[in-house]
């Protein structure tokens, strides 16, 4: 909700959350004694039948006496330290705690879960249950679930909307996933640049309470386009008779929604931000993208980018379905065992050479090893880069030149010491000098390929507008192996031939 200076005293749904001082293992106590409870409740009726909660088919039943203890432990925790115990728990468990989380809180609860946790816990809601917890939310939030909740249930909430706040949700929800107007807040407050500070100082102290994160206020003129902002904290130290466009600034970073949400996240963290305004092609205030946004945005590619390196999905449950989670890592499986059976029969082209010298057996996984090592060093470098856009055209060639000198200095330098050892460990074999040839030559040529790989794949996903990051360690596994025996092999069948 935009708050504006000429507007009556806003009338806030619920009344707002009173801080706490909070430590970061408190959610980590919590799933410790929650699972202490449902441990000890189990064992304790295991053999002596009680009198217990009527639950969900799938949750796990309690015992009054266990029901009242988990509602203690859950009453005083966050609704952010309440999703991440329940992430942490199988099915059963998962449904029995959520029964005993207090109703008011279920709405913040299922924004803060990722969604393969919220289907369940919306699945074991029934549609009344559903309604009065999304009814507690923001427009920006209701935006967050309208994919995950039935249409029934939808319609209904917009229905409880006042007009401004369904137009928000509307516009909140037509926006791409990945920008900046699907993240952002439409709680403000603005003001005109014609009024003086004592005034708008008058106008804060109206309200109960203000919006999240309000550091700073913004100056629009009366059709709503942005004019400029002003910092609280040169709202306190200004003359109250001074007019807000004597303080304002003119120059502070503007967003538009239809902007990357990384690229905000960037420039939130080049820039030290707390919030921005987000205003429209026309220039006019339709909301502002806050800090706490910013870092869900930073965790989020965070996590994409390490489960996609592997070919997992990062909003799957932990304890989701056996047979579903099988199948999402079946493609990379498959991928791998093709790739394993590549490198096999590159291996037996060479059956020859390995039966006259058996010890290449022994060093063909030091080879590969080594070159996967460094060109993952490569590949993790690079997509962070681009992940941070410090990658352009400009300084492509430059970066590559870089990289290959890296990967040329350390095959050198890697690849006599590894000679040397060969060497040292087969010293008394007549063929003990040409092994510790052949393995600085390998090691320095695969550790090479491993850079360019590192190098390439990344690009070329980013070329064909995929994730730089999606399954990048498989394909360079797969190069490195197959081609660090390829090429490890293929010397020595030439050395001893």
């Amino acid at each position: 909700m935009a708050y504006g200076l000429r507007d009556e005293e806003p009338d806030r749904d619920g009344d707002e959350a009173q801080a706490a001082l909070r430590d970061s293992d408190e959610a980590s106590r919590a799933l410790a004694r929650v699972q202490g409870i449902l441990e000890e409740d189990l064992r304790r009726t295991k053999d002596h039948p009680v009198e217990r909660t009527e639950e969900g088919d799938a949750a796990q039943p309690l015992t009054v006496e266990a029901a009242k203890e988990l509602r203690a432990v859950l009453e005083d925790l966050h609704p952010a330290d309440i999703a991440w115990v329940l992430e942490a728990l199988p099915l059963d468990e998962r449904l029995a705690v959520w029964e005993q989380v207090r109703h008011e809180s279920d709405g913040d609860i299922l924004v803060e879960v990722n969604d393969g946790v919220r289907e369940t816990l919306i699945d074991a809601m029934d549609r009344d249950e559903l309604v009065d917890a999304v009814e507690t939310l923001d427009t920006d939030e209701i935006a967050d679930l309208a994919d995950d909740l039935p249409p029934d249930v939808m319609a209904q909430v917009q229905e409880g909307l006042s007009h401004e706040e369904r137009a928000q949700l509307r516009a909140a929800i037509s926006y791409p996933e990945e920008s900046v107007g699907s993240r952002m807040d439409f709680e403000m407050v603005s003001i005109r640049e014609e009024v003086s500070i004592d005034m708008v100082l008058r106008y804060l102290r109206r309200f109960d309470a203000l919006p999240d994160h309000l550091d700073q206020i913004f100056v629009v003129d009366r059709f709503g386009h942005l004019r400029g902002t002003v910092a609280v904290a040169k709202l306190l130290t200004s003359d109250p008779e001074v007019r807000v466009r004597d303080v304002m600034r003119t120059d502070g970073l503007t967003l538009n929604p239809l902007d990357d949400a990384s690229d905000a996240a960037q420039a939130f963290e080049r820039y030290d931000l707390v919030t921005a305004p987000v205003v429209d092609e026309a220039g006019r205030l339709v909301g502002r993208l806050t800090v706490d946004e910013v870092v869900d945005v930073i965790r989020e590619e965070s996590e994409e980018d390490a489960f996609g390196a592997v070919g997992l999905d990062d909003e799957q449950d932990l304890f989701g379905s056996v047979w579903e989670s099988a199948k999402s890592r079946w493609v990379w499986l498959g991928v791998n065992l093709c790739t394993a059976f590549f490198a096999s029969r590159v291996i037996s082209a060479f059956d020859g050479t390995i039966e006259r010298v058996v010890a290449l057996a022994a060093l063909m996984p030091i080879v590969a090893g080594m070159a996967g090592n460094s060109g993952n060093q490569t590949l993790t470098l690079l997509v962070r880069s681009l992940a941070m856009g410090q990658v352009t055209e400009a300084n492509k060639r430059d970066l590559l030149r870089k990289e290959i000198g890296v990967a040329v200095i350390n095959g050198v330098l890697w690849g006599v010491i590894a000679g040397l050892c060969a060497w040292a460990l087969y010293w008394d074999a007549p063929e003990g000098k040409t092994l510790g040839i052949v393995m600085c030559l390998a090691m320095l040529l695969n550790i090479l390929q491993g850079a360019v790989v590192g190098l390439a794949v990344p690009l070329v996903l980013k070329k064909l507008g995929r994730d730089p990051a999606m399954g990048g360690s498989v394909l360079l596994t797969f190069t490195t192996d197959s081609g660090g025996f390829l090429i490890f092999l293929g010397l020595a069948t030439f050395f001893f031939a």
